[in-house]
């Protein structure tokens, strides 16, 4: 498998796999990775708009649903996930808990709460790169 390296104008040192250059949207594990587990896949999860919410009574996990919270809405990923979402237009990036289910925009990658949207400068739909950090518990320790 070939192996590619971006530098950034920030000087941000990616590693990514050839399969990695997929389109937006689309998820960059390998062929052998399990599909819901980010902390397995290459530093690059996945990468595409993104968007925010901030309306909803209950997460996807039972929360109750906080607009200021760090957390976010995804499709796929186990609830209880926590990425590093980077907004590359302003250089800006937070860590969130997955603990709803969306977006529901096709091509849309991940729905970001108020708080986590403003975190990153984020008004509206922006593009972001979504790395995989883990499932969670570490961080409920």
């Amino acid at each position: 498998m070939a192996t590619a390296l971006l530098v950034t104008s920030s000087c941000t040192l990616l590693v990514l796999a050839s399969n990695a250059w997929a389109e937006p949207g689309k998820m960059s594990a390998p062929a052998n990775a399990k599909e819901s587990d980010a902390a397995s896949y290459p530093s690059v999860f996945e990468h595409g708009p993104a968007s925010w919410y901030e309306d909803g009574e209950r997460t996807a996990n039972g929360e109750e649903f906080e607009p200021e919270a760090m957390t976010a809405a995804h499709r796929t990923l186990p609830l209880g996930t926590l990425v590093k979402v980077v907004q590359p237009e302003t250089d800006r990036s937070v860590v969130v808990r997955v603990n709803d289910r969306g977006p529901y925009v096709r091509g849309r990658v991940i729905d970001l709460s108020r708080g986590a949207a403003r975190a990153l400068g984020v008004e509206g739909v922006a593009p972001v790169t979504i790395h995989g950090l883990g499932d969670g518990r570490e961080a409920e320790e």
